[in-house]
């Protein structure tokens, strides 16, 4: 639903097309080499389950949507209500504007307005910027209202490597401690560390039937400043997700019924966060923007082949 960006282009001998929905901004398909890189889903439904969705200004969930500005009780409104929590932020539903766009990138904007639980004005943008074997995302927030916001950004892509059934895929996750929660899915204060337990996927584990619905942080930060997680088929071929140092946090989800264009299908979420849920409450790589500030935070996508590992 809403208007499809389509951008499109061969860089280093790599044809690449993605497809980004301008309702919530979202990420739709990316495709490197005939190889499907994010779960499709059909163009005339929204997002499933937060397919693809910029997370702004918080991931994730804020407990009982309530947490407290300077003394004052703010209430966000409830919009997980199995959970009685408030989840993905304000921009989900909304209708990003074009403010760039080239053949293999689109920059796309919208404004946060005061609102009931979120009293402050923020500027959004995102840019999708297709670079070699696949894509680079930057998120921008700006205060341009008149008193410090509280600010943190995530993403939603669902990954997958072609037709490779997700049971058949390793999980990567380079991070060192895992966060407890409560049946409300709310952080309990308690990080545990991976070593020898079952949500060590440091060095790749088969996802099986398993399903994660879980956090991790402590990530492992590369030379060049990123964090890299991904999926990685039988063949040794990886879709792998990579973070600034932004982003402390990265939660994976296992949809159990995605509806893909061709039937349902089981589907992997990795979500680069900056911050946990529960963020404006246990204020955990959350930012405080000061009136005229702005912050801008970067995370990608790329296929790399068996090849590139040697």
């Amino acid at each position: 639903m809403g208007e499809q960006f389509e951008l499109s282009g061969i860089i280093d001998g790599n044809s690449q097309r993605a497809v980004v929905n301008q309702i919530g901004a979202s990420l739709r398909r990316l495709v490197v080499n005939g190889v499907e890189l994010v779960q499709d889903y059909p163009q005339e439904i929204s997002a499933p389950s937060a397919a693809g969705i910029v997370l702004v200004p918080w991931p994730n969930r804020v407990a009982g949507g309530a947490w407290s500005y300077r003394g004052h009780d703010e209430q966000l409104a409830i919009t997980e209500p199995a959970r009685g929590n408030a989840i993905h932020g304000l921009l989900r539903h909304h209708s990003y504007r074009q403010i760039e766009r080239t053949e293999g990138s689109v920059l796309l904007a919208a404004v946060i307005s005061p609102a009931p639980g979120y009293p402050f004005e923020l500027a959004t943008s995102v840019h999708y910027e297709l670079v070699a074997s696949g894509l680079h995302v930057t998120h921008r927030l700006e205060n341009v209202g008149d008193r410090p916001a509280p600010a943190a950004v995530g993403a939603h892509p669902y990954l997958r490597l072609g037709d490779t059934p997700a049971g058949d895929l390793k999980l990567i996750v380079n991070a060192e401690r895992h966060l407890e929660v409560d049946g409300s899915m709310i952080p309990t204060g308690e990080q545990v560390p991976v070593p020898g337990t079952r949500l060590d996927y440091r060095d790749g584990r088969l996802l099986n039937d398993d399903f994660l619905d879980d956090t991790w942080t402590g990530l492992r930060f590369e030379a060049d400043g990123s964090s890299k997680h991904g999926l990685q088929a039988p063949d040794g071929s990886r879709v792998e997700l990579h973070m600034d140092a932004n982003f402390e946090f990265i939660q994976v989800f296992t949809a159990p019924a995605f509806p893909g264009t061709g039937g349902p299908v089981r589907a992997v979420a990795l979500e680069p966060m900056t911050a946990p849920a529960n963020a404006f409450n246990n204020g955990m790589g959350l930012r405080w923007l000061a009136p005229g500030e702005t912050w801008e935070a970067s995370w990608g996508i790329v296929h790399r082949s068996p090849q590139s590992f040697r």
